[in-house]
This record gives C-alpha cells, structure tokens and sequence, in this order.
C-alpha cells in the first residue's frame, strides 16, 4: 500500500504544471487526500473490516467531493485532476498511469448485477465531465474526450468524443504524460462541415464558369 501510495504521489508531480511541493501536495490536493483515503478503506475491507471502509469512503466523499467505493480496483500512479464531482463505482477497475479529470463517473446503468461497473485500461485518460457506464472494458492508451458519454467497450490506442461516444481515431500513438490534455481533440463533425463548405465552393465556381462559357 505504502508503494502505491508514493507510486500515487510522485504521479501528481508527473501530470500537474501546479505542483510545487510534496508538502503542498500532501496538505492541498482533494485527488490525493481522496485516493489515500480510498487505498486505506480498500486494504481494510480486504482484511474483512466491516463497515468502516464505508465510513472511510463517506468521509472522504464529504471532505473532498470525490467518491471512490472502497471495493474497487485502482492501479498504481493514479492521478485525479480537480476531483470535484468524480465517482467511481464498486465494481470498477482501473489500470496503472490513468488520469481521471473532476466531474467524471465510471458508474453503472442502473439494469447490470455482478461486474456493472467498466474496466479500464493503462495510461487511458479520461477527460472532465465524461461518463463511462456499464460493465465495458476500455483498453490501454485510451483517451476520451471530455463530456462524452461512452456506452460500448473501446479498443486499446483510441480516441473517443461525443454522446453516445464514437472512435475518432484507432491505432495512434500514446501521447506522452507532459502532453496528456482533453481539448486539443479532434472534432469529424466540423472536419465534415468544412469538406462540405468546401464542396459547395467548388459547385459554385464551375457553375459560374459554365455560366460565362455558355454562348448569349
């Protein structure tokens, strides 16, 4: 525990400009004050404590804004940007090197029993107001953009935007932490209204061209 809790806090230096220190890490940050409480309530109830990795896990929800169940499964180098409005379910499991922005949710639908919560990958980056319901699997190297609303398992190496979430992109290259942000993302919706500008700019020039060539 003590490993992952330092694998956690050298993670924070790692993916925020904002640090400075470890002191002020340790005294400031609600994403690690929330993930230390959660890697205490998690060896508790693993150990077979009953009902105080709840009351771990509710006072850190009330302290921090941020609600991880103590029974899920979180990797080492987790980092949670902000943190406000993050909840990540019983049943979830996260890999190693995954960035969480606030507001995000790995939560159920509402209908699953057993596995309702997703899995997701290493170094997968999920960005702020995004939410990943259902007991899906998402792979390694993900990134998803922010506020989208992903419903069906993503390949490892995508990109995925919108509600419901699509594949925008397959097979690319992870980016490095330093470059780990969620807006500079593409967007196919404008990429199609500007083919489409461009198409009717085309149209138009060989009608007028016609339109000079045609005898009076």
């Amino acid at each position: 525990m003590f490993k992952a809790i330092k694998r956690d806090l050298q993670a924070v230096f790692e993916r925020d400009p904002a640090a400075i220190s470890k002191l002020e890490v340790i005294l400031t940050y609600a994403g690690f004050h929330a993930l230390l409480a959660y890697r205490i309530a998690h060896r508790l109830r693993k150990m077979g404590v009953p009902v105080l990795p709840r009351v771990i896990s509710h006072a850190a929800r009330w302290l921090t804004g941020i609600e991880i169940h103590p029974a899920a499964r979180i990797g080492t180098g987790f980092f949670i940007d902000h943190g406000m409005g993050v909840v990540i379910g019983e049943t979830a499991e996260i890999g190693d090197y995954v960035t969480l922005f606030q507001g995000v949710t790995l939560g159920g639908t509402g209908k699953e029993h057993g596995k309702r919560h997703p899995t997701l990958g290493n170094h997968v980056v999920v960005g702020a107001g995004a939410k990943i319901l259902g007991g899906i699997k998402i792979g390694d190297n993900v990134k998803i953009g922010a506020n989208s609303v992903v419903l069906k398992s993503v390949p490892a190496n995508s990109t995925v935007i919108g509600v419901p979430a699509r594949i925008i992109k397959a097979e690319g290259e992870r980016l490095p932490e330093a470059t780990m942000d969620h807006i500079n993302l593409p967007d196919p919706i404008a990429d199609r209204f500007e083919a489409l500008e461009r198409e009717i700019i085309d149209l138009r020039k060989k009608l007028d061209n016609r339109d000079k060539e045609s005898p009076r």
